[in-house]
């Protein structure tokens, strides 16, 4: 079935709010197996919003509003979307009762008779219950079609889908879409393409579709069956084939486990004690690192190093190798993770010098230059890299890189 989705809010054309509903629905919508194929904002204007409505009920069978439903003028989704149907709206005693029982405890002395607006409803209309707010969600049905009215706040949005909405809609679907996403880090976009090139231009379902994300590449592999179990076997031998070509590349298959997570579970799964000696990067990995839930039984001590003295006076790294190689090189990378694990007598350490511009770059160490040094059981490594971008780019892409480094050398030598 085709859905189309209609946010409706001149505060989001101009830019005032984040449209997160219309990236939870689409999601939602893709795993109950239905074909989201339009995504339209418009405004609270009444011929506008009509035209929208109309155009969307005309071509999709399914037709998802969010906002608009709320006790202000220009609150007025329910009464164009009503007029488009040819219906007429009536007083529901039921859903005004329900408005006074939720907002009789409030903070304010008496109920504006405005939030009564909110229990007039199109005739023959299913109403949602709203148990996050006063506003209750619609369902319009004519001609095998159905228009699906949702209060714009994501807290009321979301538990209202989930509990009445998607139910409804899982009727509807005579399949499903499952998906999984393999994370790897160390491989650009265009690379992973490559190796997966026979897979992509063959692929009918289970079909993958690669997104590049800063310093990873993210794999998804989507099928499409009558059932979750089925749809799951067919992407199983995908997620296999992807695990021989990319190996230890693929840090995570867990949609929500992020890089440092992978990193701080090999830590603990070593028995491995971590520190950190920061310059460009500003503590951003040590920060990364203490995001992850139990890190604290890994994770030992960081540095922010940033000048010259900082690095000697706080590391112990040797003034006269800065003065001769730089303090943008590999020597002083090196002298960096070494004196960092002598310093906290931990088993690694991960340190990072480099430049971030959008100043302070030469003709030999230009701006982006970077060198992460990685000390680990007694043997310390250094890698160059030459990131592009802006200040924040070179910086969130050297904290990235640095855990990467770490995690593939537990992986390969431990």
């Amino acid at each position: 079935m085709i859905v189309e989705l209609i946010s409706v809010g001149t505060e989001i054309l101009l830019g005032n709010i984040v449209n997160t509903n219309a990236a939870f629905l689409s999601e939602k919508c893709a795993a109950l197996g239905l074909s989201v194929y339009y995504q339209v904002s418009v405004g609270d204007n009444y011929q506008r919003l009509y035209n929208t409505i109309k155009t969307a009920f005309d071509r999709s069978d399914i037709v998802i509003m969010t906002g608009g439903l709320g006790p202000t003028n220009d609150d007025i989704t329910k009464r164009v979307a009503a007029d488009v149907l040819g219906k007429n709206m009536y007083l529901d005693e039921e859903i005004k009762n329900d408005i006074y029982s939720y907002l009789k405890n409030g903070p304010y002395s008496f109920i504006p008779e405005s939030n009564y607006s909110q229990a007039y409803v199109p005739e023959g209309a299913i109403v949602l219950k709203n148990s996050n707010g006063t506003a209750p969600g619609l369902i319009m049905e004519k001609d095998d079609k159905a228009i699906i009215m949702l209060p714009g706040p994501p807290k009321e949005l979301k538990l209202m889908f989930e509990k009445q909405v998607e139910p409804y809609l899982r009727k509807k679907s005579d399949c499903v879409i499952c998906s999984e996403t393999v994370k790897i880090a160390s491989v650009g976009e265009s690379q992973a393409a490559e190796i997966i090139k026979d897979i992509l231009d063959s692929q009918t379902n289970p079909t993958i579709a690669p997104y590049a994300k800063l310093a990873e590449v993210h794999l998804r592999i989507t099928a499409k069956a009558t059932d979750e179990n089925k749809a799951k076997e067919m992407i199983n031998p995908v997620v296999e084939e992807l695990k021989k070509r990319f190996k230890e590349d693929i840090f995570s298959m867990d949609e929500t486990e992020e890089l440092e997570d992978a990193v701080v579970k090999l830590l603990m799964k070593n028995n491995l004690k971590l520190s950190t000696a920061e310059s460009c990067t500003g503590g951003k990995i040590a920060s990364r690192l203490i995001n992850v839930s139990g890190v604290s039984s890994v994770y030992e001590k960081g540095f922010v190093t940033y000048s010259d003295m900082a690095k000697s006076d706080l590391l112990g790294v040797n003034p006269e190798i800065i003065s001769e190689y730089g303090v943008v090189s590999k020597e002083t990378a090196i002298e960096m993770a070494t004196k960092t694990a002598m310093l906290t007598k931990t088993d690694a350490a991960i340190s990072v010098t480099g430049i971030a511009g959008p100043d302070g770059g030469t003709q030999a160490t230009p701006v982006g230059t970077v060198f992460v040094g990685c000390y680990l059981k007694g043997k310390v490594t250094v890698q160059e890299f030459h990131f592009s971008g802006n200040r924040e780019n070179v910086r969130e892409n050297a904290a990235k890189r640095a855990l990467n480094i770490l995690r593939l050398r537990i992986l390969k030598e431990l």
